[in-house]
């Protein structure tokens, strides 16, 4: 017999419009300080009590919706840490197509220090597990690795906010020849 409690409906249903609600306010208007429960609850077309029954405050919302981005970055990033190598692009391509999906709710956080670093601690241990995986020595190459991170945090970074226009299909191109003689 199972002791997990399965989530009510209802409760994933208002949670996600509260969420959508977030991402549509900060499409708009990037200034995460200018969200409040107000005019988060009128855009999702709920009331105020509705909110507090599913969070404390703004911080706890946001909070979770960066939890939320790191575990579907998790489960995109799994087939890649299989991958022998990066010649086929496509389990690359379903990370890249997740940020491409979120950029500017990206665009917004990774303004954000907080959220920088854990991108960027998360892409290290990406290509950390991944030359685990491969039996390729981290341990000497540990400025390699923080390089190779910093790089990919870079490329998404710029993608999101200046390089829009490319696919993920060339940026996956990029990243896979960029890496080529440095195996990640």
């Amino acid at each position: 017999m199972s002791i997990h409690k399965k989530q009510d409906p209802r409760a994933l249903r208002t949670k996600k419009m509260l969420k959508n609600a977030v991402f549509s306010l900060l499409s708009e208007n990037q200034d995460v300080a200018q969200l409040s429960v107000q005019k988060i609850t009128s855009r999702a077309e709920l009331n105020r009590a509705t909110f507090y029954l599913h969070y404390e405050d703004i911080n706890d919302l946001l909070s979770q919706i960066v939890q939320e981005i790191f575990d579907e970055l998790s489960s995109k990033t799994e087939p890649l840490l299989q991958m022998k190598n990066l010649d086929k692009q496509e389990h690359l391509l379903g990370f890249l197509d997740y940020v491409y999906e979120y950029r500017k709710i990206f665009a917004v956080f990774i303004e954000h220090a907080e959220f920088k670093n854990s991108l960027f601690e998360f892409l290290k241990n990406v290509i950390h597990m991944r030359r685990s995986e491969r039996n390729i020595a981290t341990t000497e190459n540990t400025v390699a690795l923080e390089i190779m991170a910093a790089s990919l945090l870079g490329i998404i970074n710029w993608w999101i906010k200046d390089g829009i226009h490319y696919s993920s299909e060339y940026i996956a191109k990029q990243i896979t020849s960029m890496y080529k003689k440095k195996p990640l």
